[in-house]
């Protein structure tokens, strides 16, 4: 069934989308970029509409994944989970990550690779937590084999430890281990890294302490 387009206002809140009205009423929104091909007077066919909509859909979901995609990068699985979440259909789904990927916006190996750099830089983890976290984000095996492969552990290991040992550096020998330690371990690094960081940690900071007492005497 024939309809005709007898208006096209921009709406108030979303400058950059149009309001259609076919036959005297509202009919569906869609973006202004869409619009513009449209005239008041033009005549739609059932399917005409359907593409209409259905491009409008896509163009949603499409904003929506650059919304989520602007706080930080993230994987394609986690845009997919964002879009399903939205009730963003399945069809509609693949289009638009299929789009990000072109644009070089999506990448799993270019996520994972930032994502371990910047655990290193502001709050290092061993392999193992690495692993983990790039797993729950839906980054597949291999890739995340492949961006660990060439981790420096000790080095990782050595950065947080420095952190935590200037904490705990008022401890007894004993509490200086455990605590320091069970810190390491839940950042995922192995005991045998570990074991020596701490005794290695607590050699300076006794020597640290003793250069303090010497200089007040």
């Amino acid at each position: 069934m024939a309809r005709t387009v007898t208006a096209l206002r921009f709406q108030k809140r979303k400058k950059n989308r149009v309001n259609v009205y076919l036959d005297g009423q509202f009919a569906f929104g869609l973006a202004a970029i869409e619009a513009v091909r449209l005239r008041v007077g033009q005549t739609l066919s059932d399917e005409d509409i359907a593409r209409l909509q259905r491009q409008d859909g896509i163009e949603r979901a499409h904003e929506r994944a650059l919304n989520f995609l602007s706080y930080r990068p993230r994987s394609e699985a986690e845009v997919r989970r964002n879009l399903h979440k939205k009730n963003v259909e399945d069809e509609v789904v693949e289009v638009v990550v299929e789009r990000l990927t072109r644009a070089g916006l999506l990448d799993d190996r270019e996520f994972a690779r930032y994502w371990v750099e910047n655990r290193l830089q502001f709050n290092p983890r061993g392999a193992r937590v690495l692993r983990q976290e790039l797993w729950q984000r839906g980054v597949p095996a291999s890739i995340i084999a492949d961006t660990l492969a060439g981790l420096d552990e000790e080095v990782a290991a050595r950065k947080a430890a420095d952190a935590g040992a200037r904490r705990l550096a008022h401890l007894e020998p004993r509490d200086f281990r455990r605590r320091l330690g069970a810190y390491l371990a839940r950042r995922g690094f192995s005991y045998a890294v570990i074991e020596t960081l701490v005794e290695e940690m607590l050699e300076a900071a006794c020597c640290e302490a003793s250069s303090d007492i010497e200089s007040e005497e």
